[in-house]
């Protein structure tokens, strides 16, 4: 027989892994991330609310998790297990909106706190007569669930009505599939008229998938027809690999028909016999908590990788998004290189301002023209830069995440910025020439605007600005000319740098606050090695 492995080592290990699954992130919309998500959160789910805490406090209450379709008749079906009306039962659909847990008074504190189901605001209102009173979920931006307490459950056994798993409410399909998560023992309630839907076989085989312990019961069924319907059930059953659950069938009643929520004692007799053996009997009880809880262990050794392959995934994704940008920047940087070489900012205005200085143009008109030039030539490098991003953008599926989509278009900005990064050249550019018209003699010191402005049009004019260097010299000699273009080209290169590179960051901003990093592959997979160690 199985047994419950509570050792601190392995709890750390658990606590380790549980802790990597919460940080793995799936934001980028690729083909598998849906799945990954709801893998994960459903992975957080089994651990907060059933495995840690079971591993931690093995002699706590079973936990009884009814669960089914829509008009399946659970809230009856707890009711009548306990013996009087816990949880809301009608005709009216859906009935079970906030989650109802019912256990003896002595176990009540075993759920008050957050051990199970952390997510969960408790409350212990007095049961409302009308299903309108009932708390929505979430409809006070929280979850409910409403704690009950009968003496006429023995001590050792809980039982929560879920939530419909078809619910037409997504909130309370996700609630649903969240409190079966923390079960110890799954029951799941279909009906004669509709034991064979999809969605009560999904998780079917999700419990065999993890080797939970599960009960089914087939509710509603006319007398008439319970053989045929409970043969072609049982079918079923042994065709997907399920033929060993434990089946229930609870005749069709007046009290299910009508929704009077409480069956006669002898209808669910079976299966409350069935349970309270399993709670009461030390056996049988170690047995299901142990298959449970060794199912869902079991089950990482193929959830964790493929979480890890998800991780793996998205860290592609983003690495080719990441390199379009690096590409296309680094193609207009080199660009911007050859045509500052070649002369490109000297021309049109600024090449007009250049042939008319001094005479009939001013040095601080001939750098407003360059400057201007300049800032056309940036922001051109960086319109093209972004084009070029979303061109490769558009073949990846990944880029299609709404942090990359809604990006402002802001040219303006964009020409703003480069226009402040130019002036502020200018301005430094300046400083360098009033630094080295103050080293010459006051008689023959020239205007350091005109100095400022000659340098520049050296190293922006390329060959057609040779004159400009020739000026230069004769104005602060040759060594300050050449020591002036030396520091004016490096502020030019700086200055160019960081423009192109703050574009270039600002287009990789809400790819970054994505947080799309390569460690969670090795963090999961480690974390999994770790645990299957400790077992």
């Amino acid at each position: 027989m199985v047994t419950l492995d509570v050792r601190p080592q392995l709890l750390d290990a658990l606590s380790a892994l549980r802790d990597r699954v919460a940080a793995a992130r799936f934001p980028l919309p690729l083909a598998g991330a849906p799945r990954a998500r709801a893998n994960r959160d459903e992975l957080l789910a089994q651990l907060d609310d059933y495995l840690v805490p079971r591993l931690k406090q093995p002699d706590a209450p079973m936990l009884v998790v009814v669960g089914g379709s829509t008009g399946a008749g659970k809230s009856t079906l707890v009711n009548s297990l306990v013996g009087q009306r816990v949880s809301e039962a009608g005709v009216l659909r859906p009935t079970t909106r906030t989650p109802v847990l019912v256990c003896h008074p002595e176990d009540h504190h075993w759920f008050s706190g957050m051990r199970v189901l952390p997510r969960l605001t408790r409350v212990w209102a007095p049961h409302q007569e009308s299903a309108d009173d009932l708390l929505l979920p979430g409809e006070d931006g929280r979850h409910v669930l409403r704690i009950e307490t009968a003496d006429t459950l023995p001590p050792g056994l809980a039982l929560l009505d879920a939530p419909d798993i078809d619910s037409l409410v997504a909130e309370n399909r996700v609630l649903a599939a969240e409190l079966i998560c923390a079960a110890d023992i799954w029951v799941m309630v279909t009906t004669a008229a509709r034991y064979a839907d999809a969605v009560p076989w999904h998780l079917l085989r999700t419990a065999k998938e993890y080797d939970a312990m599960l009960v089914t019961v087939l509710d509603r069924v006319p007398h008439q027809v319970v053989s045929e319907v409970s043969r072609q059930y049982g079918a079923l059953l042994t065709k997907a690999g399920l033929g060993d659950v434990p089946r229930f069938t609870v005749p069709e009643l007046p009290e299910s028909a009508w929704g009077g929520g409480l069956l006669p004692a002898t209808a669910v007799a079976p299966l409350r016999n069935w349970l309270v053996h399993h709670v009461q009997d030390p056996g049988s009880r170690r047995h299901a908590l142990a298959r449970t809880a060794q199912g869902v262990l079991d089950s990482l050794k193929a959830r964790m990788p493929e979480l890890a392959g998800a991780a793996a995934s998205q860290h592609a994704a983003a690495l080719r998004l990441t390199s379009a940008v690096d590409t296309a920047y680094d193609t207009e940087y080199t660009r911007v290189r050859g045509r500052l070489q070649s002369g490109a900012v000297l021309a049109g205005d600024a090449l007009k301002r250049w042939r008319a200085f001094p005479l009939d143009c001013t040095a601080g008109e001939l750098l407003d023209a360059l400057v201007e030039s300049l800032g056309t030539l940036l922001l051109c490098a960086v319109t093209a830069a972004d084009e070029r991003v979303d061109d490769a953008w558009r073949r990846e599926p990944a880029s299609d995440a709404p942090e990359l989509t809604d990006r402002e278009a802001s040219p303006e900005s964009t020409e703003h910025r480069i226009g402040l990064a130019v002036r502020r050249w200018r301005r430094e550019l300046e400083e360098y020439a009033e630094d080295e018209v103050r080293g010459l003699e006051r008689g023959v010191a020239p205007d350091p605007e005109s100095v400022a402005a000659l340098v520049a049009t050296a190293l922006l004019g390329g060959r057609r600005a040779r004159s400009a260097g020739e000026g230069l010299a004769e104005r602060i000699g040759a060594h300050g000319a050449l020591r002036l273009r030396d520091r004016a080209g490096r502020l030019l290169t700086e200055h160019l740098d960081r423009v192109l590179h703050t574009e270039r960051e600002r287009r990789l901003e809400p790819l970054e606050g994505l947080e799309v990093h390569p460690e969670p592959q090795a963090e999961l997979i480690a974390a999994l090695s770790v645990l299957q160690k400790e077992r």
